[in-house]
Formats: structure tokens, sequence, C-alpha cells
């Protein structure tokens, strides 16, 4: 049994005197006595043992990073405009020159002053303090090995655990992010299990710097980059809440129930406006509802994801992505594995889909653009993720192998475009650097054992947070490698995306051409049966079609007729007619002994065998058929007819 106890205590009262005061006795930890253990030990008979009539004492010490502080008086002295004098009213910066110019001490002050000012410059043009002295030496830039470590692990401090869906870092660049903590699974939440999410310090994981407390587990949560003190969450029960966190834990604003989503909300982003309080959400329920936080009884618009705007064809969404340079765009990730482009301020509702991107075959759970190439977008989705193209709807420019693990979620990071991050359900996060790799990540990390469901970078590119299925989320720090910009990166980059676009329009224009030709082949095919029928009908014109069927009807008839084997002979007719055939062949033989047998035994088949067969007809019957299925053959006709 491990029992720990954190003590947090304020630098400067290190050294402070203890003040010990009588209080009740509290109990910790209690281990109750097991008998069986007797039988593990054996008693000592006699015992010696050695004392001393001194008391035994222990001696600690405990170093903190020291710092030398001093005290210096500073004498400062504000200048500027007088306060009733507007330095944008030029009328009022003249008449206070006059006035000054005009006063006695203007003269010396100026005088003295001067020679102050000119000593300062004489200082500054003899040595410039700002010269590089390296500037045209070309340091060796040490390629070391991607890496990344450990330094905090931030716990769910619930007894029962539950998955961090979501983390947002502090907007200002501080050391602050903010985690939600929801149970996905259906049905599967326990009774007592908490509701709250938490605000965590990166420099203290045992006690989180705020509690978070909603009406619903929180799904997504969201730091306003304008006003940093309001957080936007999106609950399980499909509503909007806002907090702010000069007034606390409790929610400052939320959006009624019967205005909200109908699922989950899963995703919630602020929009780049003048006053800084305009958002927009969406969920599975394939609606995307946008909000002001001054006004949030309900949504100012609505929006469905779906061509002709209809609410029980809608595609339901995962997540969203939103670039303050295009205010009207967004796009939406569904659950069907399309990445839906969409319009805010269309003409008609038609055109407020602008364009489908279909590649995945699972839902698509990332969806966010290159910071540095806002045209360029990752997805990530089912086994794979993908580097997409605007230009391009028909397939990606570039993805990823195709993983053994469920992808949960990715970003890009921040300071470098050609490195982006994909958190996995076996527990791994992947680093891809695709200036370094483009078939294998560059740096793969096993975070924990359980599956990872979200992922954040600080801004600084150095930081990258993970949240996992047990509610522990995982700081790590990169090697300077990931997050440091190399020299040419961005011309590299920007030339490696161009090419793959040309290229996959080129394979584009290619796979249009060969169904075109198919297409082509096929209506060549038709086209030709269309002519040979109307030849047909073309040489027919002119004639009653029905007559000349009826007589060209009974003409196969009667010629089937023909073909009917007359009534057999009696036995004695047949001998007699045999006999006669063998004269008649010793006959021919004597006669003409040139003449091989098998010949007129072929002549004479048809009568040897079908007797009642004419000889013109004998060869459509095979020789060496049975007599039964010549019978057979023979009544076919007549059944025909």
């Amino acid at each position: 049994m491990e029992i720990a106890f954190p003590y947090i205590k304020k630098r400067s009262e290190f050294g402070r005197q203890c003040n010990f005061s009588d209080r009740s006795a509290e109990l910790h930890v209690d281990i109750p006595s097991d008998d069986t253990l007797m039988h593990d030990f054996i008693a000592r008979d006699p015992v010696d043992m050695g004392i001393q009539c001194v008391q035994e004492m222990s001696e600690h010490f405990a170093n903190t990073e020291r710092y030398e502080t001093s005290i210096h008086g500073i004498n400062h002295t504000e200048g500027g405009w007088p306060k009733d004098v507007n330095p944008n009213e030029v009328e009022q910066v003249t008449r206070y020159r006059k006035k000054v110019e005009k006063d006695e001490m203007y003269i010396s002050a100026v005088l003295h002053l001067g020679s102050i000012m000119e000593h300062c410059i004489k200082q500054n043009n003899a040595l410039d303090i700002y010269e590089e002295y390296f500037e045209d030496i070309d340091f060796e830039e040490m390629d070391e090995p991607a890496s990344a470590k450990t330094l905090n692990v931030f716990r769910d401090p619930n007894d029962i655990k539950r998955t961090a869906t979501s983390i947002s870092w502090h907007p200002d660049g501080s050391c602050n992010l903010a985690v939600a903590y929801c149970n996905l699974e259906f049905q599967s939440t326990l009774p007592g299990t908490s509701m709250c999410s938490y605000i965590w310090d990166v420099e203290n994981p045992n006690k989180p710097d705020l509690t978070i407390k909603p009406v619903s587990p929180l799904v997504c949560l969201e730091y306003n980059p304008k006003d940093t003190h309001t957080l936007l969450g999106g609950c399980y029960n499909g509503q909007i809440i806002l907090w702010d966190t000069r007034k606390g834990s409790q929610a400052a604003e939320i959006t009624p129930i019967e205005q909200s989503h109908r699922d989950p909300t899963y995703k919630t982003l602020w929009i780049q406006s003048k006053t800084g309080t305009e958002c927009f959400s969406t969920s599975t329920d394939g609606q995307v509802l946008w909000w002001d936080i001054r006004k949030m009884s309900e949504p100012t618009e609505k929006m469905y994801l779906d061509k002709k705007q209809e609410f029980h064809n809608a595609q339901g969404a995962y997540c969203l992505e939103y670039e303050p340079t295009m205010p009207t765009k967004f796009m939406a990730g569904t659950e069907q594995g399309n990445i839906i482009s969409c319009n805010r301020k269309a003409k008609t509702p038609f055109d407020k889909i602008a364009a489908i991107y279909t590649g995945h075959i699972g839902p698509v759970y990332a969806l966010q653009r290159n910071p540095q190439f806002s045209k360029n977008f990752l997805s990530v989705g089912d086994w794979c993720a993908r580097i997409w193209s605007e230009d391009i709807r028909e397939s990606s420019i570039m993805w990823t192998q195709q993983y053994s693990a469920y992808l949960t979620d990715g970003c890009w990071s921040p300071t470098r475009a050609a490195v982006f991050f994909i958190t996995k359900m076996d527990g791994t996060l992947d680093v891809w650097d695709i200036l370094f790799k483009q078939n294998y990540p560059t740096l793969t990390l096993q975070v924990c054992d359980v599956p990872l469901f979200s992922v954040s970078a600080h801004e600084s590119g150095k930081l990258v947070a993970t949240g996992a299925d047990n509610g522990t989320t995982t700081l790590l720090e990169l090697s300077e490698g990931l997050f440091t910009v190399a020299r040419n990166e961005k011309l590299i980059v920007t030339n490696m995306f161009d090419r793959e676009t040309r290229r996959e329009k080129i394979l584009d224009a290619r796979h249009k051409e060969i169904r075109l030709k198919e297409r082509a082949k096929l209506e060549g095919g038709k086209d030709e049966k269309h002519l040979s029928l109307e030849k047909q009908v073309v040489s027919v014109a002119g004639v009653d079609v029905y007559s000349e069927a009826e007589k060209l009807f009974f003409s196969i008839v009667a010629d089937e007729k023909k073909k009917r084997p007359i009534p057999m002979m009696n036995y004695e007719e047949v001998e007699k007619k045999d006999l006669q055939l063998q004269a008649e062949r010793q006959a021919a033989l004597l006669a003409n002994p040139a003449l091989e047998e098998p010949e007129l035994f072929e002549q004479e088949t048809a009568h040897e065998t079908f007797p009642g067969v004419l000889k013109e007809n004998a060869e459509e019957i095979p020789p060496d058929l049975p007599k039964e299925e010549a019978d057979y053959k023979e009544s076919e006709p007549e059944e025909a007819a």
C-alpha cells in the first residue's frame, strides 16, 4: 500500500518557526491485525540489545534556490502634455508651445539638456551596441534525433475516472490548460460520477487551479482568444455553457435545452468579430448553431449539414474548422467520413454547402487548417490521416500509412508547417515531419496503456498535451528540432504541397479521360444495336408485318412436317428391305471394286438404321447417336410445330 501526502508551501515560509496547536486525534490509516503472519516468524529467546542513555536525534536539510535581493530608490518623473491640453488638437498644442517658449527658464533648460543629449549621441555613434559580430559565419547545425520527455501528468481527482475529451491552452501563452472530462460511452455512466472539469497549472499537477461545474458533463471546452477570462463549453446533453473565471466555478450563461442541440455538442469555436462575443457549435444531430454570448436564449442563426437544408437528411458532425481570415467560411467533419465546406453567407440555401471532400471510410474526428498554408488542411479519421488541398475535391494530396489501431485526434504544430501530431487507440502519439519522412512517423511515443482521445499543442510548439481514456492528461516537451523552424522550410513545404496538388490534378484528369472513353464505347455499342434494329424496321417498311409473319410460320410448320418420319413398316418388310440392300451392296462392289465399303455404308446409313428417314435428311442425325436419342430428335420439330 502506497501512502502519499502532498505538502504545498510557499517559498517565503521556508525556515519559519512552526506553531503547534492542540487538536483532536485524527486517524489516517487503519491496518487491521493479521494473526496468520505469526506463522512466518520465530520468537528469539534470549534477546541481547545494547542501549544508550542518550536521546536519539536526526537532522534533515531542505535547500531551495536562493535569490539575492536589494532595494534601490528610483526618481521617476512623468513627462508629456498637461491634462488640460489635447495633443490631437492643433490649436491647443500651438497655444501651449507659445506659452512655454515665452518662459524665462525655457532657453536655459534647452541649453542644459542639449549638452547632455549631445554627449549621449556621441556615445552611441562611437559604439554600435546592436552590432552582430558573427553575421557572416555559418554555424553547423547539429541534427539531433527527435525525442520527447514527460514533464507532468494531471490525473482526474475523482474516484470514478472519465475520459479527457478536450484540451484548450490559455490564449496568452501562459502555462494554463483547460481539460474537459466526459464518459462518451452510451448509457455507461455510473451513479455518483462527477460532472466537473478543471483548469490546471502546468507547474502544479497536484491540485487544479479552478473547478468548472456544468449541468451536464463537458465534451469540449474552448478559451476565448479575445477575452481570456471566458470559456465556452459544449455539454453531453447538447447545451452550450459560458464561464467567467473571475466569477468562480458556476456558469455565467447557459442555453435553453429546447433551443440547443439534440445530441452531444462535440465542438464549439469562437468567431473572429469586433465584439469577441460570437461563437458557433455543432453536433451529431446535423445542426450548426451560431450564438452570441450576450444573448444565449436562442441561436442567432441555424444551418443543416445537407445540400437541400433538410434536417432529416443532415449529416452529423464531430469536428469544426474555422479560419479567421475567412470569416464566412467553415468546414465540418461528419460521421459518414465526409468533409463539408460551408459558406455561412451564401445567397441561396443550396449554395451554403460549397464542396464535399470524400476519402475517409469512418467518422472524421479532427479537422484543422495548416497555420501557415490556409488552403491545406489535415483530417483524422478511421485508420488514416490525410492532407487536403481546397483545389481538389476527389482525393487528398498526401496521406499516412494505414494504421492497425484506430485514430482518435490530431493537430498541426503551431510553429512548423511540416509537423503534425496523431493520437491512437493503442495509447501512442505519432509525430510526423513530412520534410524528414513521408511514409513513416518521425517519432512514436507510448504515452500510456489506455487509448488516447485528445491532443493539443502549445502556441510555442514546444509543449504537447494528450488526454487519455482514464482521465490522465500527459504534458510532453518536444526536442528542439520538432518546434524550431529550419532554414527555407516554408519554401520547401510550399513546393511540396504545390507538387502534390499538380500530381493529383493530372491523375484526376487522366481518370476522367478513361471514364469518358469507356462511356463512349458503351454508347457506341448501343448506337450500333439501334442502327441494326432500324435497318430491320426499314426492310419491312411498307409491308404487312403480321401477314408476312403468318406466312413464315406456316411455311416453317410445313417444312417440319416433311421432316417427320413416315409410319414404321412391319418387321417382314424391314427384313426384305435389308436383304435387298445387302444384295445391292454386293452387286455394287462386284461391279466397281474401287468403291470403298465405308463410303457406301455412309450413303445408306440412314436407310439401314432409320428406314423411315429420307436420304436428304439423313445428314441431320449423327451416325454415332443412339437410336433412342435419334427418335427424340426426330420428334422435336413436330413438338415445336
